[in-house]
């Protein structure tokens, strides 16, 4: 320590400062990281035999766009992931090399020939997906050894020879999906996982015993096949009186468990079920409220523009909410209680008719309620209540809505009629019996599941992008043209066409409840960057695309970021690692002369989905590439089950009707 004074002491004198910065750097020298192709380099020596790697040469770029490297993952020109399968590689896995890759967050080393004991991944903190499957490794894993991987998502270790405990470490990944240990041979009682997040789990053919979790018994019987030992859950054979003294403590325990989350359940149920009642009391009120506040007499209106006569069906009363008489037929005479057709298709009704129709509530979304209304005459449709578009006057919403009303597409549900009042607007639709995608996909498995076979979940997501490849060419002016493109926005006609509602919205309410109400204001670009363009529509369609594919709900519905799957995280992460076959929905998983077009469209939605808008594809460019998928499916397809459409020509041709 006096030599280091004494340094300091000589550089005051001689008024050399960086003399003593010389000596600094010499005592505390600058440690450079090595580059991802050194790293990568040093890390393929490791291997005994690496001839399928003679790509990796010095002097070239690992991530090169025209000359990658085999088995070589990047992001933005950074190795993010290692895809080594099959290519025959032994030796051992320097994961000193790997350490300096900062970037790296997957490693897959299947069916090689590598050994020994379990290499030390553990270093590698940042990594969130770990395939070692169909290898020779061995021995028992440290309990903790996972303890200090938090970002582990995917664990593969498969077809090994591990032994020992299951690492209790895993219990503690809180982010972790995907748990595959089966074809080993660990032993003692399964941990008590209880992550909500783990969707795929495979303990099979190992030499587990004891009982098996509770939390586990989401999970099918096939996941705890081939261990003799095990007992309880489904898998058909109960824990009998043989087991020990622990087991049978640990199954007092659960079972009072149990019995305390049955009480809580069976009163949170009970909760629910009275204010599910409360609440549908008072929607039944407020429409019935509504029919009491706004209905004077019963009148009738004509499909008018403004300016036509309105029909009148009885004597000349005051006006809804009115003190002159209805029908001046001036411009701006418009009455706050009259209904005003812009679509009429459908016939003639009035406000009368909605208010004294058995109404039945559908349901209450981000923007408002919606009533099957049925009225006299045998007609049923859909009222949409909605508070929240107060965003501009009387005339220019009358203008917005009759520019949806003139909308006519196969795949495009126009609104036939609007109430205006300052405080709220009644939208009315014709009634679909069929309901919506989202329903189909996730609500009741029955038979209405059972008919979204493949020819049906193809010619939904085709009309879905014609619908919404016309609205983004009628309503070009609006930075999103759908703006709420979404499986509950998406209804299902009796012959499977869908349709598109609850568009153009994004003219009609304020930006702050947009923000909290639009799912194309959940893409990347909006939630980060406020960036709005029509390319949120077709993140939306991506979303979709991937929905229908793989059956799954997607977490980005959700407000609280709580449930349902990150689709598109987990579809990249499955196409990065050659993995497309086990993400689609298990109903159509098995149409296997399918598989090339489920393939195409799921590589479609992953690239609707891409996070830079730059990279994500237009509308135009997404539905030409769905249509390609058409034209190849066509000389095949059973034109009784489902008709593939034509190309559109200039994007907005009438389709083709189905084959009798």
């Amino acid at each position: 320590m006096s030599f280091f004074f004494q340094l300091m002491a000589i550089n005051q004198a001689h008024d050399q400062p960086f003399i003593f910065l010389y000596i600094i750097l010499l005592i505390f020298p600058i440690t450079n990281s090595i580059s991802d192709s050194d790293a990568l380099l040093k890390f393929k020596q490791s291997f005994t035999n690496a001839t399928s790697l003679d790509s990796w040469e010095p002097g070239t770029d690992p991530c090169a766009e025209n000359n990658q490297w085999v088995g070589i993952i990047c992001e933005n020109r950074v190795v993010s992931g290692l895809r080594l399968g099959r290519l025959g590689l032994s030796g051992r896995i320097d994961v000193d090399a790997l350490v300096s890759i900062t970037g790296l967050r997957s490693i897959a080393v299947m069916s090689n020939s590598f050994s020994g004991p379990i290499p030390d991944f553990h270093r590698l903190g940042a990594l969130k997906a770990l395939y070692i499957t169909g290898n020779q490794f061995s021995g028992e894993i440290p309990s903790d050894y996972f303890s200090r991987m938090e970002g582990l998502r995917k664990i593969w270790l498969s077809g090994n020879r591990f032994s020992g405990r299951v690492p209790y470490s895993l219990v503690q990944l809180s982010h972790l999906m995907e748990l595959h240990l089966e074809d080993n041979q660990f032993s003692g009682r399964i941990p008590p996982f209880e992550q909500q997040t783990l969707i795929s789990l495979d303990l099979s053919n190992n030499n587990l015993e004891g009982e098996i979790p509770s939390s586990l018994l989401k999970f099918s019987p096939s996941s705890f096949r081939g261990n003799p030992m095990l007992c309880g859950g489904n898998i058909g054979k109960p824990c009998g009186d043989s087991s020990s003294k622990l087991d049978r403590i640990e199954r007092s325990q659960n079972a009072m468990k149990i019995s305390i989350w049955f009480l809580l359940a069976s009163f949170a149920i009970l909760l629910a079920m009275v204010a599910g009642i409360y609440v549908m009391r008072r929607k039944q009120e407020s429409f019935d409220m509504l029919k009491a506040n706004n209905l004077d007499d019963p009148l009738r209106f004509s499909s008018s523009s403004v300016g036509k006569k309105d029909i009148r069906s009885g004597s000349s009363k005051k006006g809804i909410g009115s003190g002159h008489r209805a029908g001046s037929g001036r411009k701006g005479s418009m009455r706050a209680g009259d209904l005003v057709i812009i679509n009429n298709e459908k016939g003639e009704f009035g406000l009368g008719d909605l208010m004294k129709a058995a109404a039945e509530v559908l349901g209450n979304g981000a923007l408002g309620s919606s009533y099957k209304a049925t009225m006299a005459n045998g007609s049923t449709v859909v009222v949409k209540r909605i508070k929240e578009m107060s965003k501009m006057g009387k005339d220019q919403f009358d203008a917005e809505m009759r520019r949806l009303g003139r909308l006519k597409h196969n795949n495009v549900l126009t609104p036939l009629a609007y109430h205006y009042r300052k405080d709220e607007k009644l939208l009315v639709y014709e009634y679909q019996p069929k309901g919506s995608l989202l329903f189909l996909l996730h609500g009741d498995r029955g038979v209405s599941h059972a008919e979204l076979n493949w020819p049906v979940r193809f010619k939904i997501i085709q009309g879905i992008a014609r619908g919404l490849d016309y609205l983004h060419a009628e309503l070009s002016l609006l930075d999103l043209p759908h703006g709420d493109l979404k499986s509950s926005n998406v209804l299902v006609t009796p012959n499977n066409e869908p349709l598109l509602v609850d568009y153009g919205f994004c003219s009609l309410i304020s930006s702050s409840q947009a923000v909290q109400a639009l799912s194309a204001y959940k893409s990347p670009e909006a939630m980060y960057d406020h960036n709005i363009s029509p390319k949120c529509d077709v993140y939306c369609l991506g979303i979709i695309i991937l929905e229908i594919l793989t059956g799954k709900f997607p977490c980005q519905y959700l407000n609280n970021g709580k449930g349902g799957t990150d689709l598109v995280q987990w579809v990249r992460s499955a196409i990065g690692e050659g993995r497309e076959a086990d993400l689609y929905d298990p109903d159509i998983a098995n149409t296997r002369d399918c598989l090339g077009e489920m393939e195409q469209l799921l590589h479609i939605g992953a690239a609707c989905t891409e996070t830079s808008v730059d990279k994500r594809l237009d509308i135009k460019e997404a539905i030409k590439r769905i249509e390609s998928v058409g034209v190849e499916a066509g000389s095949y397809r059973d034109t009784k089950a489902f008709t593939v459409m034509p190309s559109l020509k200039d994007g907005y041709a009438d389709q083709l009707p189905e084959a009798p």
